[in-house]
This record gives structure tokens, sequence and C-alpha cells, in this order.
């Protein structure tokens, strides 16, 4: 069995986060097509002014997702080398907030985070959204110290469904030839991780999600 080049898995992986950002935005813009294509053929004033709640809704979850993996999976240039911990906050809670069955509870020391530990930050709390499939709630937290950055997320519901390929991924573990654009976030992640010569940790249960990462503070 070959072994796949770094390059050929870069561009893999890449492609395979394109995947993933098409994916979550195919039914917000899908209904964005619906909505128009009713408003052409409604006449009723009542069912015009739900067809534009719908076009502003649909556009709204749009816009978010995509400011959203702005920064996870691309290089978000607007930003510098430091991202206020603000921001990745907003984009995350826009993402929950369109979501409505998952409530979210931030404990952050500090303002900003170096660019990587964001990007960590931001496709933690993907994955942990992704388990709560029935809703309940997340907990992030974030927090920069003289060594190292540690990053934290906790998912827990009625029902966690979390991927065991997810956890190789994050783990490093993932077989060659499994990633796919459900794990392409959490590679995303792993990699990141090694490269700066820090780790990711994950526990699993039934009822819980908890993910870990740790950074060095030069990161």
């Amino acid at each position: 069995m070959t072994t796949a080049s770094p390059d050929s898995h870069a561009l893999d992986l890449a492609s395979l986060l394109c995947s993933r950002l098409c994916h979550d935005l195919l039914s917000p813009v899908g209904a964005l097509t619906n909505g128009l294509e009713l408003l052409a053929e409604e006449k009723d004033p009542s069912m015009r002014e739900k067809c534009f709640e719908l076009l502003e809704q649909s556009a709204r979850i749009s816009a978010d997702k995509l400011r959203f993996f702005r920064l996870a999976f691309g290089a978000a240039g607007g930003f510098g080398d430091m991202v206020p911990l603000a921001e990745a906050r907003s984009l995350v809670d826009a993402l929950v907030g369109n979501n409505g069955r998952i409530a979210v509870n931030w404990v952050l020391g500090g303002d900003s985070l170096p660019k990587s530990a964001i990007k960590v930050l931001l496709n933690l709390a993907l994955i942990g959204i992704d388990a709560l499939v029935r809703g309940g709630q997340l907990d992030i937290g974030a927090e920069a110290g003289a060594q190292a950055i540690e990053i934290v997320v906790r998912a827990s519901g009625a029902r966690v469904a979390f991927d065991p390929a997810v956890g190789q991924a994050l783990e490093g573990t993932l077989p060659d030839g499994e990633l796919s654009s459900k794990t392409a976030p959490a590679t995303m992640v792993q990699l990141i991780a090694a490269q700066l010569g820090g780790g990711v940790q994950v526990h699993a249960t039934a009822e819980a999600l908890v993910l870990g990462a740790v950074l060095p503070a030069a990161a």
C-alpha cells in the first residue's frame, strides 16, 4: 500500500474542508432560493411578508456561517497575528443561536489569542456543536498563561453523538484513507497542535464530550 505524500494529504484536507463548508451552507442558501421563488409567485401581502422573513433568516444564517468558517478554516486575512476572543465568541454564539437548542457558557482569560489558537478553539467548538444532535450545553474556556495556552470545550446533553473517527483524527491516530469532510476539522486541529508542539485530549461518554488543547504560549 502506498502512503500519500504530505502535499497530497494537504490537498485532500483542503478539499474536504471546502466540502464541509459547502455542506453547511447548502441548507440556508437553498432556503434563500426557495424564498425568492415563493416571493416571485406570491401575491398575498401576509404571505409575502413571511417570504421576506424567510429570506432575512436564511441570509443571516448564511452570513454567520461564512464568517465562522472564514476564521475557522481560512486564512482570515482581515486579522493580524492576534485575534480578539470577543470575535471568536461572537462567531460561536451566532452559530449556536441559529441552532436554537444549545446554550453556551464562556470562561475566558485575557482579551486575545494567536490566530492558530483561535482556529483550534473554533473547530473544537464546531465538533462540540455537532455532537449535540438533540441540543444541550456547550461550555468553552480559554486562557493564555506564561508558558501555555489552554483551551477546553465541553458538550453535554441528553444524547451526545460523537464519532470515534473524529476522536482518532484529534489524537492523530486516524488510519490512512479515512479522512473525510466529517473528520477534516478535527484533523486540522491535530495538525495545528502538532506543528506548534502542543497536544489535544479527548474524553467522551454518553452524556458529555470533553475536548482540550494545550498549545505553547508563543503559538
